[in-house]
């Protein structure tokens, strides 16, 4: 007697285990229920149809109940939903456009429900604008708003790979886009130094990000979506996208008796069984086990639902097959960024009671995508954990080129039990334009056992916060044109790698040494030597890179900004040239890229050019600061791929290259600036401070405010952010003036009221108001700096701070005063 097996829902489970079943099975009676009109469609490329990026429509159709019921022999019923289950008479009630209500008996049943988008019970989230994408009928929905070309601004709520997805391709129709997301960082799956990489991707392509700040409600007016947040604060836009997440569509098993997780999940074994003879489920909808420490856990992916389906179909056609679990491999384009990860994220283990450094530990390495002397060559920022015993538990890599290859080699490693001991081992095929001879997964296995065997300690980047002169010492092993160009951390002491063992004499042996390069091999080869000579050594891990990726924060982006530099139109002078020279820094690591310049622009004539392209991607920001210092002229910057065009007009014949460098004053660049230092936090001398710098900055000059101590109160932003701080720090925060608007008078103040009055003057006399100062100092390109050694003395994060203030030390601002004729203090 033929099997009767219902398969409810289709997509990537349910079709796969149809096809599977008529694979194994000629005789049986296979029906499959779908709710909408689809069976099988690609739902991760929806995004890329309203983007354009794919054309056309039909390539998302996957199959069709007409291409079923003939290859396979499937009776597909579509707009046909199953609302309940009775295991105990063996039927489902199904509720059909085409045949009405009527029930349907079966022998097996797999279940492919799915998962459907989260919608929380807010004001106005049902209202007009507001939509979501799950499937071709939403995608069709979005996609017909864009094309009637009125909608100019998106607000896309959560920054997960679908929230993501939508806001690149929203952004390639033309729109103005946010992504808001009430978690501290987008893309759960990468921990924070890694999701960084991913926000800056986004804001330089021009993307606003706001995070840690949710949805309070939607108001609908004028055509206009008002969005009020958590703190707030209203966004306006013309179009709301809600990706918060999903949950497993369940509801109808509700009654049915079929076991059900927490959260709605559908409780299966290692068989894909459920608790209920017969029924089998699969998918999104599903509890499964994560694959290294078998913990449940619900990883809505393609791939492990394709999986799972075919050995529910096994099962039932008499075959005795597992499901081992899910790694939760995953990949995601960010504009031309790639992001993949696979395996456990720090985030994860630490919810688990592992600690780090004492049941696991980390590694970052920055390697190229192939051998860096071949052209193209890019850069990967690469994030591997494993335990105390050399078990890999996870990896996580973003770059332009050969992210994907990486990824699936360290999936497969981890799928077969690997350590970083067997990374070392493997043999990947290499040739110039592939790989290198020394694969990133060859590195990591190299890198790994130099710490596990003791041949290096490392420290992580915030662990320079607890940083003790008493006791240790920063040691910066980067070249002097590295420094000069991108200054340093803290108050390190400044030693070359090449010059090292000739200055042992200036380090303290009885001090803990903490080196530190750019990117860790370096510092690495700095340690053993150190190391080999007597002296306590740490190593950064991952280098300042890593350090400046894990202080990065998402901003937003100013309408019609591009954070890339100039247009290709304005990359080079009006007038021609007497010469243009190509270099191509490809392929180099830094310092290699800013030497190259350097080289260069020894060799130039004053209104000769340099176009340099170069890979590593500290050089977007180097080269801007290399001409600055150098009195040469910047005309234009750009990033594309991974790779940063650049465009240097050499300066005036009476200056060196090394005049900047070394800290002469630049011959061709006399000192017209003004600078500032802002000490106090009274109303009435913030206001004098800020009229005097949009006096100077009306006058053509270049002007540098330097805000330290109380003066930080003047860029407090004026409502509260929630920031976590030592107990310490809240005791200072607690005291000082939150704001512009809270600043008092540094006479006759008399409790407020001398503010007060002190304003409503201004207002009759047509001063403008602080508030106003400030913004017009801004729009005037008056150069805002907070002091970073006051901050951490104040306990005062840059989050709470106002936009468009820039974060330095004293050795910044010393640098803008040596260019300065005047220096207040105020």
């Amino acid at each position: 007697m033929s099997k009767k097996i219902l398969i409810i829902g289709g997509v990537a489970g349910g079709a796969t285990a149809a096809a599977r079943l008529r694979r194994l099975d000629e005789e049986a009676q296979i029906i499959m229920f779908e709710r909408d009109e689809y069976i099988s469609f690609a739902n991760c490329g929806l995004p890329y149809h309203i983007g354009e990026t794919i054309k056309e429509r039909e390539q998302l159709i996957l199959e069709t109940p007409e291409n079923m019921r003939k290859k396979f022999n499937i009776d597909v019923r579509i707009k046909s939903e199953v609302v309940s289950i009775d295991p105990k008479n063996k039927k489902v009630r199904v509720k059909s456009n085409a045949m009405g209500d009527y029930d349907e008996s079966y022998d097996y049943i797999i279940l492919s429900p799915g998962a459907k988008p989260i919608q929380p019970p807010l004001k106005g989230i049902d209202g007009p604008g507001i939509f979501k994408l799950r499937n071709v009928a939403d995608m069709d929905r979005i996609k017909a708003v864009v094309d009637r070309g009125e909608t100019k601004t998106a607000v896309v709520i959560g920054g997960g790979f679908i929230g993501v997805e939508t806001a690149e391709n929203l952004k390639e129709r033309g729109l103005e886009v946010t992504i808001v997301e009430a978690a501290p960082h987008i893309l759960a799956p990468f921990d924070t130094e890694m999701s960084v990489i991913a926000e800056k991707e986004l804001n330089d392509n021009g993307i606003s990000i706001i995070l840690g700040n949710g949805v309070s409600s939607f108001d609908h007016e004028g055509g206009k979506i008002r969005i009020t947040l958590g703190n707030d604060r209203v966004l306006e836009t013309d179009m709301v996208i809600l990706s918060i997440g999903v949950a497993p569509d369940t509801g109808f098993l509700k009654d049915s008796g079929i076991g059900l997780g927490e959260r709605g999940h559908i409780l299966v074994d290692d068989h894909m069984r459920t608790n209920l003879e017969g029924i089998y489920a699969v998918g999104d909808a599903v509890l499964v086990k994560e694959y290294i420490f078998q913990t449940d856990a619900a990883i809505p992916l393609a791939g492990p639902a394709n999986r799972q389906g075919r050995i529910a179909a096994d099962n039932i056609g008499g075959f005795d097959k597992k499901y081992k679990g899910t790694q939760g491999t995953s990949i995601l384009k960010v504009f031309s960024l790639a992001a993949a990860s696979t395996g456990n994220n720090e985030r994860t283990l630490q919810k688990m009671g592992l600690v780090y450094n004492k049941d696991y530990k980390v590694s970052y390495i920055h390697p190229m995508n192939h051998v860096s002397y071949y052209p193209g060559a890019t850069q990967l920022t690469i994030k591997t954990i494993y335990d105390t015993n050399g078990k890999i538990l996870g990896a996580q890599a973003m770059g332009y080129e050969g992210v994907d290859k990486f990824i699936d080699v360290m999936a497969t490693a981890i799928k077969f039990g690997a350590t970083i001991e067997d990374l070392k081992e493997l043999e990947l095929a290499y040739a110039p334009p592939f790989l290198a001879a020394k694969s990133p997964a060859n590195m990591i296995g190299f890198m790994a056992e130099n710490e596990v065997k003791g041949l290096v300690e490392t420290f992580r980047s915030e662990e320079l916060e607890t940083f003790d002169p008493q006791r240790q010492l920063l040691l910066d092993i980067r070249e002097d044109l590295e420094v000069e160009t991108t200054g340093c951390l803290l108050e390190a002491l400044c030693i070359p790698l090449n010059s090292l063992r000739d200055r042992l004499d200036e380090l303290d042996k009885n001090k803990e040494i903490l080196v530190y390069c750019a990117v860790g091999i370096r510092g690495y080869i700095a340690a053993r030597i150190l190391m080999q000579k007597g002296y306590k050594v740490k190593n950064l891990l991952g280098g300042m890179k890593m350090h400046e990726m894990g202080s990065y924060r998402a901003k937003e982006v100013d309408s019609g900004s591009n954070d890339q530099g100039l247009s290709d139109k304005k990359s080079l002078v009006s007038e021609a040239p007497t010469r243009v020279v190509e270099v191509d820094a490809c392929g180099m690591c830094c310092p290699g890229p800013l030497m190259r310049a350097k080289e260069t622009m020894d060799i130039l004539k004053p209104g000769e050019v340099m176009n340099i392209k170069a890979s590593d991607p500290g050089f977007f920001e180097d080269v801007k600061a290399f001409a600055q210092r150098t009195g040469n002229e910047l005309l234009g910057v750009k990033k594309d791929k991974g790779i940063i065009f650049a465009s240097v007009k050499k300066g005036n014949s009476n200056l060196s290259v090394n005049a900047g460098i070394t800290g002469d004053s630049p011959v061709a660049n006399p000192k017209d600036g003004k600078t500032m230092v802002v000490f106090s936090g009274d109303l009435d001398k913030a206001i004098a401070s800020f009229i005097i710098a949009n006096g100077a900055a009306a006058m053509g000059k270049k002007v540098t405010m330097f805000f330290t101590f109380w003066g930080l109160n003047i860029l407090r932003k004026d409502e509260p952010i929630a920031v976590k701080k030592s107990f310490i720090e809240k005791g200072f925060g607690m005291m000082m003036t939150k704001g512009s608007k809270k600043l008092q008078l540094s006479k006759m103040n008399m409790g407020g009221i001398g503010a007060k009055l002190i304003r409503k003057v201004m207002r009759d006399k047509n001063v403008e108001s602080l508030e106003a100062l400030i913004e017009a100092a801004k729009k005037s390109g008056v150069n805002l700096v907070a002091c970073t050694m006051s901050m951490d003395v104040m306990g005062i994060k840059e989050e709470e701070l106002i936009q468009g203030v820039n974060f330095g030390g004293v050795g910044y601002y010393l640098g803008e005063a040596e260019d300065a004729n005047v220096n207040l203090f105020i």
